[in-house]
C-alpha cells in the first residue's frame, strides 16, 4: 500500500469506518428488522381486537329458543291421549322424539311453522316414555330438552275378539269383525287404532254394528290369493270414559281360492262356483212356505261336522230337536244353516222346501258316506266362503246377522 486515505474513511480517524445508521446497526440489519415489523402486525394489514388473519370470533350466547313438554318431567298417572303436547317459542322446532323403554318411538310431525309437535295416536297404558325435543332460535343456536313421564294404570279394560284366526286360510267372502267386551262411547278412536291392510291393496273401510261389533271389508269380495293383515293397536285408548284398551296385537289370515255358491229356492237347486267356474250342480230343500230361508249373501262362520239343532234355541218350540245333523255350516247368528239332511227322503232335494229355514242337502246319519253331497260341499268349502240365496220368499238377511255385511251396498258401509 501506498499510505493514501481509503475512499469513505475520514482524515485522522487513523483506520477504517463502517457506514452505521441512526440505530447503530448495520445498515442490512436494519432492513431485515424492518422487513419483520411490518410481516408481523401493525399497520393496515392488521386490527387492534385480535381479529387479524380472518379469525371469527365464536358466538358463546345461549339460544333464544325455549321448549316446552307437556307433562312435566317426572309427571305419574299420565292420560294416554291428549296430554302429551311438545312446543317451541322464540324458535322452531326441528327434532322430537318420543320413546318407550323399548326403544319404540312415537309417530307425530312437527307443525308447518315449527312451534307444536302433537303424537299422532294415543299412548300406551302403564308405561314410561322419555322425550328428547330440540329447537332452534333464528341465529341458528340450539336448545334441547329432555324429560320422561308415566302414563296410567287403567282399572278397567275391554279387548276386541276378532275373527278370523291368525294365520287361517278364508274365503273371499271373510270380513275382519271385532267385538268389543264393552260397549264403546268413542268409536273414532277405537277404528284409529285398528289398521286393515290387504296385499294386493285394496281400499279397505269399517263399520258399525251397534256399539260393541266392528267389521271391515273392501268394496267387493277380496281376490284370491289376498293376504290381509290386521293391527290391533288398543292399548291405551279410551273406549268409553274411565275403560282403556288393553290390547297390541297384530294378525294375518289368507284368502284361499274363490267360491260363492248360489241357492235357488225356485229351482231347488245350488250351483257352485269356484274361480269363475261352476264345478256343482247340487239338488236342495230349502225353508218350507211358513218357515222362509233368507234372502241374500250369507258367509259361512263356522263348521261342525255333527251338531244339535233344537227348534227352542231358534224360536220354533218344541217343534224339532236334531241330535245329531251332520256337516253343518252357520250362515247366521239366528240359526240359518247349510247342513246334510238324513231323515228326509231323496225325492225331496231338487223338488220341495221342508227345512224351518236352513238349506238342506241329502245326506245319511253320521255322515259317513262322502259320496253324498253334504259331505262333498262341507270338505269343498272354506269359513269365509259365500252362500247365496235368492227367489226365496223371505226378506233379505240383515247385514249383522252373522258375518253379512255384503248385504249393504258401499255408500251404505262407509257413511
Amino acid at each position: 500500500m501506498n499510505g493514501q486515505p481509503i475512499s469513505g474513511t475520514s482524515a485522522g480517524t487513523g483506520g477504517r469506518r463502517r457506514l452505521r445508521g441512526a440505530t447503530g446497526l448495520p445498515a442490512l440489519a436494519v432492513g431485515a428488522l424492518l422487513l419483520l415489523v411490518t410481516a408481523c402486525g401493525g399497520g393496515d394489514g392488521g386490527s387492534a381486537d385480535g381479529k387479524a388473519g380472518g379469525v371469527k370470533e365464536q358466538d358463546t350466547s345461549a339460544s333464544q329458543a325455549v321448549v316446552t313438554v307437556a307433562p312435566k318431567d317426572g309427571t305419574g298417572d299420565v292420560a294416554t291421549s291428549g296430554a302429551l303436547k311438545i312446543s317451541a317459542e322464540r324458535g322452531k322446532l326441528t327434532t322430537v322424539k318420543v320413546s318407550d323403554a323399548k326403544g319404540g318411538e312415537v309417530e307425530g310431525k312437527i307443525a308447518a311453522d315449527g312451534a307444536s309437535w302433537v303424537p299422532d295416536q294415543h299412548l300406551a297404558s302403564a308405561t314410561q316414555y322419555k322425550v328428547h325435543a330440540v329447537a332452534k332460535d333464528a341465529q341458528g343456536r340450539e336448545s334441547a330438552k329432555d324429560t320422561s313421564f308415566t302414563t296410567l294404570v287403567p282399572k278397567n279394560t275391554f279387548i276386541g275378539q276378532y275373527t278370523p284366526e291368525d294365520g287361517s286360510t278364508v274365503g273371499v267372502g271373510m270380513p275382519v269383525s271385532i267385538h268389543f267386551t264393552r260397549g264403546i262411547t268413542d268409536p273414532k278412536a277405537v277404528e284409529k287404532a285398528i289398521k286393515v291392510t290387504a296385499e294386493p291393496a285394496v281400499p279397505v273401510e269399517g263399520h258399525w254394528f251397534g256399539n260393541d261389533r266392528l267389521d271391515f271389508r273392501p268394496e267387493k269380495y277380496w281376490a284370491a290369493g289376498t293376504k290381509v293383515t290386521v293391527k290391533l293397536d288398543l292399548d291405551g285408548v279410551e273406549g268409553r270414559p274411565g275403560v282403556y284398551g288393553k290390547q297390541a296385537k297384530t294378525v294375518s289370515f289368507t284368502v284361499g281360492r274363490s267360491q260363492v255358491s248360489t241357492v235357488d229356492a225356485k229351482s231347488h237347486r245350488m250351483k257352485v262356483v269356484r274361480d269363475g267356474k261352476q264345478i256343482k250342480d247340487i239338488p236342495i230343500s230349502a225353508g218350507a212356505p211358513a218357515t222362509t230361508t233368507y234372502n241374500g249373501q250369507m258367509v259361512i262362520s263356522e263348521k261342525l261336522r255333527v251338531t244339535r239343532m233344537n227348534g227352542d234355541t231358534v224360536g220354533f218350540g218344541g217343534e224339532y230337536d236334531i241330535k245329531d245333523v251332520p256337516h253343518a255350516m252357520r250362515l247366521s247368528t239366528s240359526g240359518t244353516f247349510i247342513h246334510g239332511n238324513y231323515w228326509g227322503g231323496p225325492g225331496v232335494f231338487g223338488s220341495a222346501n221342508t227345512s224351518h229355514g236352513c238349506v238342506g242337502l241329502q245326506d245319511v246319519r253320521g255322515g259317513g258316506n262322502s259320496s253324498m253331497p253334504a259331505s262333498w260341499f262341507f270338505n269343498n268349502s272354506l269359513i269365509g266362503d259365500v252362500v247365496v240365496v235368492k227367489n226365496s220368499h223371505d226378506k233379505t238377511i240383515s247385514p249383522d246377522n252373522g258375518l253379512n255385511g255384503w248385504n249393504m251396498s258401499w255408500s251404505e258401509w262407509t257413511a
